[in-house]
């Protein structure tokens, strides 16, 4: 399935940084934003200005695949039975964002140094873990209930928790005594 993703650049009163960069949608993209024949011809996310006003700035990211694999079938699980199950989105502010965007949208950010592009998505906390312990900033979106269904129900066709094995209390494992006592 192929998936769009937008980002919100949002205002901060804080005297040492002006703004914070977060995802605010993950949906499905059936192609509906190839207007004016922009089509994603390469790997990397493909970015469109949406909108700027008093508190910030929308954009738009398409092209991001997301395939379920059953052996990441715990993480799923894990997201799937949360209190508020979610997208994970992993995100890099890029100093070379030109290459990620549409023509048209490169004059909406002329006085930028760097631009929040999001490069995964994903559905499994153990994935999301992962990108987290390399070093990678990942942000979570509400998943939606047609979303979290098609989760579900793979992870209901997947899942086989691991069965727990018993362990002995320690006082049947008998004493640690050298051979001198």
């Amino acid at each position: 399935m192929r998936f769009a993703v937008v980002m919100r650049k949002q205002a901060i009163d804080n005297p040492w940084v002006s703004h914070r960069w977060m995802p605010v949608e993950v949906f499905a993209d059936s192609g509906q934003f190839e207007e004016d024949g922009v089509a994603i011809t390469t790997s990397n996310p493909l970015g469109r200005f949406i909108e700027r006003d008093a508190e910030g700035e929308t954009w738009l990211f398409r092209g991001f695949s997301l395939d379920l694999f059953p052996d990441e079938a715990e993480g799923y699980f894990l997201n799937a039975t949360a209190a508020e199950p979610c997208w994970f989105v992993m995100w890099r502010l890029e100093e070379d964002y030109q290459r990620f965007l549409e023509p048209d949208s490169l004059s909406h950010c002329e006085a930028e140094s760097t631009l929040a592009i999001p490069h995964r998505i994903c559905l499994s906390y153990n994935e999301a873990a992962r990108l987290i312990d390399g070093g990678e900033s990942v942000a979570t979106v509400v998943l939606d209930k047609a979303h979290w269904q098609w989760l579900h129900d793979f992870v209901g066709a997947h899942y086989r928790p691991e069965p727990k094995k018993r362990q002995r209390p320690e006082s049947f494992k008998g004493a640690q005594r050298s051979a001198e006592d």
